[in-house]
């Protein structure tokens, strides 16, 4: 091989066909592209493995008495829960079986089993009670 081609597949300078290759330039010549795989990094793929995370815990968070939307858009309350599927209610009498992947998201979260009243009726029993209190006090005042 002559020099001219030797120098042509190294990527000397037109210029001086006698010049080394510089370590300068090599740099200058891959910082391009470092640049651009550091942008799609930080903006394509981080989000979408965050967001394949997220929904991994999602599902395998799923329970009983959950309101979930599927990825064809239907609404159902979950019956029952099994490794790779979940059964569906749909209507009143209506269940379907889906894949646990074509769970789109969670609407409602079921609800704990509350032994507590609910907040409404704690004030009316609460405003009883201070009736009943001050009633209380008022006779014993008047005795």
């Amino acid at each position: 091989m002559d020099t001219f081609t030797l120098h042509l597949l190294m990527g000397v300078p037109q210029g001086d066909p006698n010049a080394a290759v510089s370590g300068g330039s090599l740099i200058g010549s891959f910082l391009p592209f470092i640049a651009i795989i550091a942008i799609f990094y930080f903006l394509i793929i981080r989000p979408q493995s965050k967001k394949r995370k997220e929904t991994e815990k999602m599902l395998s968070s799923l329970k009983k008495g959950d309101r979930i939307v599927t990825i064809g858009g239907l609404y159902g309350t979950i019956q029952s829960v099994k490794d790779t599927t979940v059964i569906v209610r749909v209507d009143d009498n209506i269940k379907l079986e889906f894949l646990r992947s074509a769970i789109s998201s969670v609407t409602i979260p079921a609800s704990e089993p509350k032994d507590e009243k609910s907040d409404d009726k704690k004030k009316i029993e609460d405003k009883k009670e201070e009736k009943e209190k001050s009633e209380e006090k008022t006779s014993e005042d008047g005795e």
